[in-house]
């Protein structure tokens, strides 16, 4: 059973610093000491309490972001993924770093405990993964992360998305979105917004940029390269509003 979920910011090394500001303003968080062999991990932490679920790595070669899933028995889990058609990256002991079948990259880690989902920050709150996939492996992958995690599957706001929703104490949902073009698996953070068009004047300020708008979201661009969404989700519900 999933206890936790962890969203990764990955960023290219010479640009990780650009976006720990950048994400550490427009979440009203703290960033935390590095750790790991490289001083390549950092956690964002609430400022009030909650339980942290942001973080970022510093990485040759970035694919946006992935997934970390909390569990009390990972090894459990990591062996459940490889049964259902994931491949073992690394064997870390405590924690193991996975592929899925449609290549993308996830970690299953012990849970700590972690239970109290961060606030609203600002009319906004990171609460949706999104994974960009092929449309000849997505039928493959959705059907992976949905016998993986057990939350429920329902159809998105347009037919090239799947939901798979978390039970509501868990911090993101993840949002499967079919490509129209043949490239590889990535991942991206969404933001849902009270207000997307004041939240993009905000994170402008904050050296983002604006790629496009696309009716229920806003594609941006963070300071350190990274592609992002501001969607037209309750921030509080996730509904779209």
């Amino acid at each position: 059973m999933i206890r936790w979920v962890y969203a990764f910011i990955d960023r290219p090394r010479d640009r990780v610093e650009a976006a720990a500001t950048f994400w550490a303003a427009v979440t009203d968080t703290t960033l935390s000491a590095p750790r790991g062999a490289d001083g390549e991990f950092w956690t964002f932490l609430p400022k009030d309490g909650e339980d942290a679920c942001l973080k970022l790595q510093a990485v040759s070669e970035s694919h946006g972001g992935h997934l970390d899933l909390a569990t009390e028995n990972p090894r459990a889990l990591a062996d459940d993924a490889v049964a259902l058609g994931a491949a073992r990256v690394a064997d870390h002991g405590a924690w193991s770093v996975l592929r899925s079948p449609g290549g993308q990259l996830f970690c299953v880690v012990p849970w700590h405990r972690e239970y109290r989902r961060p606030p609203v920050v600002a009319g906004t709150r990171v609460d949706q993964v999104t994974l960009d996939l092929p449309a000849d492996g997505f039928e493959a992958e959705a059907e992976f992360w949905t016998e993986l995690t057990g939350w429920t599957v329902s159809k998105g706001s347009r037919p090239e998305f799947v939901v798979v929703q978390p039970p509501s104490e868990l911090p993101f949902r993840i949002l499967l979105h079919r490509l129209s073009e043949p490239r590889p698996t990535e991942a991206h953070l969404d933001l849902a917004c009270a207000d997307r068009w004041a939240t993009r004047e905000t994170h402008e300020r904050l050296g983002a940029t604006f790629v496009a708008e696309h009716g229920h979201w806003i594609t941006m661009r963070d300071p350190a390269g990274g592609i992002y969404c501001l969607t037209a989700r309750n921030p509080q519900t996730g509904q779209l509003h």
